[in-house]
């Protein structure tokens, strides 16, 4: 659990709460007026994406750890939800970015969702997070919510046939296929937990 932290840590923490929620309601604005859609059609669709759900998990963690309490989270589970962060941002330039040009309100809710938040996020659990009782127990969490997560996109696709990502789209790709994808990313998740975790295990905390 975190121990009580200082108010230039807070204070960030608040920060990048309110980033990761101005960025998905800005998204949401952009796309409903784009879509001339009702709200709750746009919403529904919004929450099919890993990235719009990890930055909602984002703004409720930060704005816990915000708030001067003692005891309030798992440092293992902040950890995880940086990596996964830090994900978001290098998936999508890597692989997505170039599949969809925005302008205007969405451009700045694409760059804080993908680029302003996972590099605050990061800088903040580098600065700021206690890390020392991290251990390689930890591992399972760091798995926890995109296996949650790729649980729920999948059924939801098999409801409607839509499907967040290429690589997990099973109308064009075979069940193999998608199954690889999906332990290449449990991999890379993992792997990612050893390095954060390491990075704990070896910090002046």
């Amino acid at each position: 659990m975190f121990p009580t932290l200082s108010r230039p840590a807070r204070r960030w923490a608040l920060l990048i709460a309110l980033l990761a929620a101005v960025s998905v309601v800005a998204q949401f604005l952009h796309l409903n007026a784009l879509r001339a859609e009702p709200p709750a059609a746009t919403a529904w669709d919004m929450a099919r994406y890993f990235t719009i759900l990890t930055n909602l998990l984002v703004a409720v963690t930060f704005a816990v750890i915000s708030r001067p309490i003692r005891d309030g989270l798992p440092a293992a589970w902040v950890a995880a939800l940086t990596f996964a962060m830090v994900m978001v941002g290098g998936i999508y330039h890597l692989l997505l970015s170039h599949l969809v040009s925005f302008t205007g309100l969405g451009w700045w809710a694409d760059h804080g969702l993908h680029t302003v938040g996972p590099l605050a996020i990061l800088g903040w659990w580098l600065i700021h997070a206690p890390k020392r009782r991290l251990d390689y127990a930890d591992l399972p969490i760091f798995v926890l919510w995109p296996a949650i997560y790729a649980a729920y996109a999948l059924a939801r696709g098999a409801q409607d046939g839509v499907y967040p990502y290429p690589f997990v789209d099973l109308t064009t790709l075979s069940r193999e296929a998608v199954a690889v994808n999906l332990a290449g990313l449990t991999v890379v998740f993992l792997l990612g937990g050893v390095g954060m975790i390491s990075i704990g295990r070896h910090a002046d905390r």
